[in-house]
């Protein structure tokens, strides 16, 4: 079965010669011309999205959030934007990629298939995590040190699993507040920083190794 690609861009042509570029790549490509059309299209549950920063009404930063509440699929920005803090806003907003144009065809086919081969081993993973003297059992919901086995509130459980499942990916407070307590929840986001730090002092009872980093002004992420 093909793949499926969703293009969210506000340029026509350059969609037009993405769509028939990747059609005759084998790909079944899905193409919207705002974030509200591409919103829409997301029921279509596409395996991987292109995305655009600069569109109007939704910008592609404000759309990435959207999405990400639907999908955990890839989701690559498209942009002529080189700010660095483009790129942070772009990738703390829950994307995974980020592409300047103008870029070659043959870079973007290979960002994809590497994006979508991560998917492939993402879904086909162990049940358990290892990292080190930790070992997470994503069936049994169990953290476990060496020997022993950390004592730990559901909501502290559900943030390792998410962070651990995701390696090297940041996430704001935000992001993980809506994953593990559900996107329509009533709380205070801050309640992860509270949450994290628990989550560390539990940990440190048992070894030295750091899992969980802050990243400065961007969240969090578990390390590699």
């Amino acid at each position: 079965m093909a793949y499926k690609i969703l293009m969210i861009d506000d340029d026509t042509e350059l969609l037009k010669m993405l769509k028939k570029y990747f059609e005759m790549k084998k790909y079944e490509v899905i193409t919207a011309e705002n974030g509200a059309e591409g919103l829409h299209k997301m029921k279509l549950q596409p395996d991987l999205i292109l995305l655009d920063v600069n569109m109007p009404k939704i910008d592609g930063i404000e759309l990435c959030r959207k999405i990400r509440d639907k999908t955990d699929c890839p989701i690559l920005f498209l942009t002529a934007r080189v700010e660095e803090q483009d790129i942070v806003n772009g990738l703390s907003s829950g994307g995974d990629d980020y592409i300047l144009k103008p870029f070659s065809l043959k870079e973007l086919d290979a960002r994809i298939t590497a994006h979508l081969k991560r998917e492939v081993r993402r879904k086909n993973r162990t049940e358990c995590c290892f990292s080190g003297e930790l070992v997470i059992d994503y069936k049994a919901k169990t953290v476990q040190v060496h020997a022993d086995y950390l004592e730990l509130t559901k909501l502290e459980y559900e943030i390792m699993e998410f962070l651990s499942m995701n390696p090297g990916m940041v996430f704001d407070k935000e992001r993980i507040y809506e994953k593990v307590c559900g996107f329509d929840a009533e709380g205070d986001s801050r309640v992860i920083t509270e949450l994290i730090r628990r989550i560390r002092k539990k940990l440190q009872q048992y070894t030295e190794t750091e899992y969980i980093e802050t990243v400065w002004g961007m969240g969090y992420r578990w390390i590699k």
